[in-house]
């Protein structure tokens, strides 16, 4: 085997992997965030760790959705800290333009 089938082997390895974490990701949080929402929690400190952790798995379409529907939710707690998720959102995922050079 070439040193590029190597390569393209571990790339597929890893690649699976990722989707692994992610399916993973959206049954370990799917219950967190429905029992948020159904209770309608008003604990920051849960909400916060359940976006924390969310927010890693974002390129994930299933757990984007999450995510959005905690933010919704966390907005008429505090719409600052809603914010803040949002926006760590777009800087780690939302990144549609390049960024420029110095």
């Amino acid at each position: 085997m070439s040193g590029y089938d190597t390569m393209c082997k571990e790339i597929c390895t890893r690649a699976g992997s990722m989707r692994d974490l992610q399916r993973q990701a959206v049954q370990q949080y799917l219950p967190v965030v429905d029992d948020i929402l159904r209770t309608r929690s008003r604990d920051a400190r849960q909400i916060e760790h359940t976006l924390d952790g969310l927010l890693d798995f974002c390129g994930h379409e299933p757990v984007l959705q999450l995510y959005k529907k905690l933010c919704r939710h966390y907005w008429d707690i505090d719409p600052a800290a809603t914010a803040y998720y949002v926006n760590a959102y777009r800087e780690y995922w939302d990144r549609n333009e390049p960024e420029s050079q110095p």
